[in-house]
């Protein structure tokens, strides 16, 4: 007579599955970048900065790092900083404001109000830009 262990399962268990739990996951659980898309749901910021303003190129670096420091500690999602060189005046502030429209930016950080000077807009640059493109500006040093 066989025992439990002998041969192939009873005919009653062969067509039954042991269904294990299921439970809903995100396709980026398990790979560490859960907070990854918190990122997408924080407003995007924007940089623009004028390199004629800087005294070395190392300082082009170090204010990206503090725009993207400014934007973590205000809530925002740092996106592009545009760098306006003076061999293409004018091309990162042009693809600066398309931007705007295209992302639907809400914001713009600069590293001082000096970064609009000589680009051609109104005595009130701060207010002419925030009403043409409805972006706010934000400032890093007064």
């Amino acid at each position: 007579m066989p025992t439990a262990g002998d041969g192939p399962a009873p005919p009653a268990l062969a067509g039954t599955h042991l269904a294990a739990p299921k439970r809903h996951l995100s396709p980026l659980e398990g790979r560490r970048l859960n907070g990854f898309a918190k990122g997408f749901t924080r407003p995007l910021l924007l940089g623009y900065l004028r390199r004629d303003l800087l005294v070395v190129e190392s300082q082009v670096g170090e204010l990206k790092r503090d725009m993207a420091a400014y934007a973590e500690a205000e809530g925002f999602t740092m996106g592009h900083i545009y760098v306006e060189r003076p061999d293409s005046w004018l091309a990162a502030f042009e693809a600066l404001t398309e931007s705007i429209g295209r992302y639907d930016v809400t914001a713009v950080v600069l590293p001082s109000l000096l970064h609009y000077v000589g680009i051609g807009m109104p005595t009130d640059r701060r207010g002419w830009f925030e009403h043409a493109t409805g972006a706010r500006v934000l400032v890093l040093t007064p």
